[in-house]
């Protein structure tokens, strides 16, 4: 075998070398992806208005008399007034909407956030409507933002003839950058001389981590674990120089931890997610479905001739009950998610069946996870 010259392999070391350098270093966990400034929030606004200038699809006035109230109310805000003893004529181009939307914290007066509009009357379809001017107002009753704007639905639809074709949701849409601030909510960022990080999830173990990354950085007693939820950090005074430091503070990667082994399951879709801490122990497990199927059938019951009786029809039901046979089969110790996988698509049963096995296996003190059903 020849082999390689010193330079060819000198070039081989350093391009294995420059490509350990160019490999893309681990995404460690940072305390902004877990924790967040207690009393750095958005809050949430709503208003009632009206939306114009649809084609035919509005709310039907005489089924919905607030439509017509809140389009009297609106011409008497803009001057114009019915002669006494009328109403308001049928409108078919106009919706009552509940307009909601999220002021993010910190926002300004003048910048702009988006609003979703959703139908309460009887309207058809909301595309192609206009929002008018619509305050928004918060839990205290006051005025924190104005909604107006062309609605984006992202639905379509079409009827003829008794037919109709729909696709998405007609009734409900969007108005980006629909709403403009008017007054801003306080924040208590700079109150104080600690700030406290919230957890987004109860874990002792990530609080202390918390606290631990924060003390390396900043030095001993800066951070306090107050509970599995809670930090107390001692902060700089100066709003400046406060904002820097949570900056970085929000940037410190955290040592990885495994998770609380943890099984959500959904009851009405049948969903079932498992954590990669969730593990099995041996087991046995027989279950056999059982399917009950009723049917009727008319049965003419016709009097005898030269009687005063009536014909009657009557309902005949059939019942039948059909049980699968269920084996008995063995599940194995499974000490990671692959292996809990494997074992569970072994047995074969659907997503609901899966939902009352995993609850018994859970019973039997074989899930060694919490088991939630949401």
């Amino acid at each position: 075998m020849k082999a390689l010259p010193l330079p060819r392999i000198a070039a081989a070391l350093a391009w294995a070398l420059l490509a350990l350098t160019w490999a893309p270093p681990a995404q460690a966990l940072r305390i902004k992806e877990i924790a967040a400034v207690q009393g750095v929030r958005s809050n949430q606004l709503s208003g009632y208005g009206l939306v114009v200038g649809l084609d035919g699809t509005g709310d039907q006035s005489t089924q919905m008399p607030f439509t017509a109230q809140a389009m009297s109310n609106y011409l008497q805000q803009m001057g114009i007034s019915l002669p006494p003893g009328t109403s308001v004529p049928q409108l078919k181009n106009v919706a009552t909407v509940v307009v909601t939307a999220e002021l993010p914290a910190f926002a300004q007066p003048g910048q702009h956030i988006d609003v979703a509009v959703s139908s309460i009357g009887n309207a058809k379809s909301l595309r192609g409507g206009t929002l008018i001017t619509t305050p928004l107002r918060g839990a205290d009753g006051e005025i924190y933002a104005l909604a107006q704007g062309n609605l984006v639905v992202g639905g379509a639809g079409a009827s003829a003839g008794g037919s109709k074709v729909q696709v998405n949701h007609l009734s409900a849409g969007r108005i980006p950058e629909g709403a403009q601030v008017e007054r801003s909510v306080p924040t208590p960022l700079h109150g104080g001389d600690t700030i406290t990080l919230g957890l987004k999830a109860s874990d002792f173990q990530a609080a202390r981590k918390v606290a631990l990354a924060i003390n390396a950085r900043s030095g001993p007693d800066t951070a306090t674990a107050l509970d599995g939820r809670t930090v107390q950090v001692r902060a700089p005074l100066d709003p400046g120089a406060r904002v820097n430091f949570i900056a970085e503070l929000e940037e410190l990667p955290l040592p990885d931890s495994t998770p609380a082994a943890k099984v959500v399951i959904n009851a009405r879709t049948g969903s079932i997610v498992l954590n990669q801490a969730v593990t099995l122990g041996p087991c046995a497990i027989a279950h056999g479905n059982l399917s009950i199927v009723i049917s009727s059938t008319p049965v003419i019951s016709q009097p005898n001739p030269l009687s005063r009786g009536q014909t009657v029809v009557a309902q005949r039901s059939d019942i039948a009950i059909q049980a699968d046979a269920g084996k008995v089969m063995q599940v194995p110790a499974s000490p990671q998610l692959a292996d809990v996988v494997r074992a569970l698509n072994t047995l074969g049963a659907t997503p609901q069946d899966l939902l009352a096995i995993l609850q018994a296996i859970k019973a039997a003190g074989a899930l060694n996870a919490e088991l939630e059903v949401i």
